[in-house]
């Protein structure tokens, strides 16, 4: 399946902006308050978001960070793990040395106690030794139904990596660059699942990010050929996160696109109309987190499709 009803969470308890990822993470901007405000406000967007979640019947498993590491991107799971319905756990190679501190393989022990099966853990960590990284479903969009693997190239997402991903999971790449413009410059966007998502039915992508025509005809020939409803954001829209929305299964199979609210707001009604088609939108206020740390409402979500424990 492409989606799944479980989830991975951390709730943070360092939050703030993280200078060793603003280097390249151009969403991130520097708020004027104490960093424990700035945690608090962090706190209360993520507990509002979960209850959202939990309401439509996802399952949403918090784990609680960790005050001692001092791990200010924690709130993003989903770039150092990833959890497969072979019960492989995937764990990646991350470019800020703060935030390999986020790794836990405690949080291995607490999805088994919930009835997860864990069969084997692929390790590429050893990649930071020598400066390559691949930032997990920050890096890699998957499309699971079809055997594809999207990915957008930068200082987070090293190509011969990805390569090897896709060998190990015997997927198809589909690799191209995706830029912004930053102070008149085009520099590279740093996780494809900022531009890019993918639902069981469409795809929302900027394709104003992706200079390169040839790419750009091959990302969309290979979604289209997939049957896909391309819904295109432009750059503002992406700045606005609208391209980091995560389709998810709620109560009785019911298909949501989870965003959050400025993703939402920025949205026109014939986008929102085709995302209606398939799925209904549900958004929570992420501002805080978002301005801080560059990230929005599927980089807090780490998806769990591990097969269940038998009894």
């Amino acid at each position: 399946m492409q989606i799944t009803n479980s989830i991975l969470m951390v709730r943070p308890v360092q939050f703030r902006m993280n200078e060793e990822t603003a280097v390249n993470n151009f969403f991130q901007e520097d708020l004027e308050l104490r960093n424990s405000v700035i945690n608090r406000q962090a706190q209360e967007e993520f507990d509002t978001f979960v209850q959202k979640l939990r309401k439509e019947g996802i399952r949403v498993i918090v784990v609680e960070d960790r005050v001692e590491t001092d791990t200010p991107d924690s709130i993003f799971p989903n770039n150092w793990v990833s959890f497969h319905k072979d019960g492989t756990v995937v764990v990646y190679p991350m470019y800020a040395e703060n935030r390999r501190r986020e790794r836990r393989e405690d949080i291995f022990a607490i999805l088994e106690e919930e009835g997860f099966e864990i069969r084997q853990i692929l390790d590429y960590t050893r990649a930071e030794l020598e400066g390559y990284f691949l930032e997990g479903t920050g890096s890699i969009l998957m499309d699971r139904e079809n055997q594809k693997a999207y990915c957008a190239l930068s200082d987070r997402a090293d190509e011969a990596l990805f390569i090897e991903f896709c060998e190990e999971f015997e997927v198809t790449p589909v690799i191209f660059t995706a830029n912004q413009s930053v102070d008149g410059k085009r520099l590279p966007i740093y996780h494809t699942n900022v531009m890019m998502c993918i639902g069981e039915q469409f795809a929302v992508i900027c394709l104003d990010a992706i200079d390169d025509k040839k790419e750009r005809k091959n990302v969309l020939d290979h979604l289209r050929s997939d049957g896909k409803e391309i819904i295109e954001i432009s750059e503002s829209q992406m700045h606005a996160f609208a391209g980091n929305m995560l389709q998810v299964l709620g109560t009785d199979g019911e298909r949501l696109l989870v965003m959050s609210q400025s993703a939402h707001d920025s949205l026109n009604p014939d986008q929102i109309a085709v995302i209606e088609k398939s799925s209904r939108i549900l958004s929570s206020p992420l501002d805080t987190i978002e301005t801080c740390g560059g990230g929005s409402a599927r980089c807090m979500m780490a998806e769990v499709f591990l097969p269940v424990k038998m009894p």
